[in-house]
């Protein structure tokens, strides 16, 4: 729904914002989607500079009930920054100072605009890390992160975004400036309200300051691929793997679909009994590793392993994750597009979940392939469609309303890392219970009262 936004409106964010209130079409064009290709017209783009900025636009639009939705860099695949009800789209584009990184306190303060990967480079001369690391991370930015949890590999070690933050500043949809944190590691004041805004979706305020919670950077890292009979044996070692003392840094996972893809068409050196793999990681100091690699063999070691492999270089690393590098080019022969959407359940379901998932395939004749972070149970599930055959689309969206329905039966949930947006929103209620979605809604209308902070996404209505 797009609208003329009244002169006054207009007239006052071009006073506020100079060169960064943009209303014309190829402007707004360039801001109307994100990476789950939905498109939606904003009726105005802002590129705020300062906090200052921000707070201004944010009461602006609120006098007018005009819409407000944040933008990092569109990488996002649910629709959460797609301006459904017009409105202003304010990109954080220019706020992405690294504003200061203190070693001695193991933290990082920046403005939500910094790219992931820009952070990633600022903070290895410190021998630091933040450790989210989504699959985005060079092109994402931290505020993006920060809006839908990103995860990635390294979560099943370090945790999520919400893990990794120790503070906010962020706009409310009243135009109030809110603090919420500390920037030390244990803080006992009040409510954890910062953890509350991770993973909101910028329904609840704008992020424009972030103090984050970093890492040493491990000296060393090796890698070991176990292959299975089947998916339960995977699973079984998955849950061994996470029993004991030794966490690994990743533990990534591929299904007999995604074997046999990345064999095939992917050229993976795989034997052909392969039904499924684990991909480990571990680090640590150079002479503790061994010790960790050894605790993570004999863990995944056990009924139904096929083969171990253990790199002891980084030549052998690359060899070894060969198989999941070629993944994602071969799914491309099995149909031009796909639905790639992440669920979650208890390690010990992802067996259930693998079988379910492939049922659907076979009920509707879709190919299914499923990967992602056995640690945490985190499977992608990639439907693959030609988007341009209707019955094929309809086909899809029917699978997986009932992958979601799966997830949820197996005592999981509908994101691990990807978020709500729009992609998943109207399956909330069978997600959340009917109380709790009624919290969340008096949540939103404390930190929003008029609703205009990103309408649309997130709770359904």
């Amino acid at each position: 729904m797009n609208r003329v936004l009244p002169a006054s409106l207009q007239a006052e964010l071009a006073a506020v914002l100079g060169d960064g209130w943009r209303t014309d079409a190829s402007e707004r064009l360039t801001y109307a989607y994100d990476n789950s290709r939905r498109h939606a017209l904003p009726d105005a783009v802002a590129l705020p500079r300062t906090r200052e900025q921000v707070q201004a636009l944010v009461r602006a639009c609120r006098a007018h009930r005009v819409p407000v939705i944040a933008r990092g860099r569109g990488t996002n695949t649910t629709g959460a920054s797609v301006p459904v009800d017009g409105g202003v789209v304010v990109s954080f584009e220019r706020m992405n100072r690294i504003i200061e990184v203190r070693p001695g306190d193991r933290c990082a303060i920046v403005e939500p605009g910094v790219l992931n990967g820009e952070l990633q480079a600022a903070l290895a001369p410190h021998g630091l890390f933040w450790p989210p690391d989504p699959t985005s991370a060079m092109f994402s930015t931290v505020g993006g992160n920060l809006a839908c949890n990103a995860g990635g590999p390294r979560a099943v070690k370090y945790g999520a975004s919400r893990d990794n933050v120790l503070a906010l500043t962020a706009i409310t949809g009243a135009g109030e400036l809110i603090v919420c944190g500390t920037a030390t590691t244990k803080g006992a004041t009040g409510y954890d309200l910062h953890r509350l805004l991770v993973g909101s979706e910028g329904t609840l305020a704008l992020i424009v300051e972030a103090s984050l919670k970093l890492t040493p950077s491990p000296q060393a890292r090796r890698s070991v691929r176990a292959i299975y009979r089947d998916v339960a044996s995977a699973a079984q070692a998955v849950a061994r793997l996470m029993a004991q003392p030794v966490t690994p840094s990743m533990l990534e996972f591929m299904d007999a679909s995604a074997v046999r893809l990345a064999r095939d068409v992917g050229g993976a050196d795989l034997p052909p009994d392969a039904g499924a793999l684990l991909m480990l990681e571990a680090d640590g100091d150079a002479d503790t590793l061994p010790l960790a690699v050894d605790a993570l063999k004999r863990a995944a070691t056990g009924d139904g392993l096929v083969s171990l492999d253990d790199a002891q270089d980084e030549a052998g690393r690359e060899r070894l994750w060969a198989a999941r590098k070629a993944l994602s080019p071969a799914l491309r022969t099995l149909a031009p597009g796909k639905i790639n959407e992440d669920v979650v359940v208890p390690v010990s379901r992802i067996p259930a979940l693998v079988d379910g998932v492939q049922a659907l395939a076979q009920r509707f004749a879709l190919p299914i392939v499923c990967f992602g972070h056995a640690g945490n149970g985190n499977l992608h599930v990639n439907l693959m469609l030609d988007k341009d055959d209707p019955a094929q689309l309809e086909r899809a969206q029917a699978a997986l309303a009932e992958v979601f329905a799966l997830a949820i039966s197996l005592g999981g949930t509908l994101s691990g890392e990807h978020g709500i947006g729009l992609a998943k929103r109207d399956f909330m209620p069978q997600a959340v219970t009917a109380p709790t979605l009624a919290l969340m809604r008096g949540l939103k209308a404390v930190f929003d009262p008029d609703g205009i902070l990103n309408p649309g996404k997130l709770l359904p209505p």
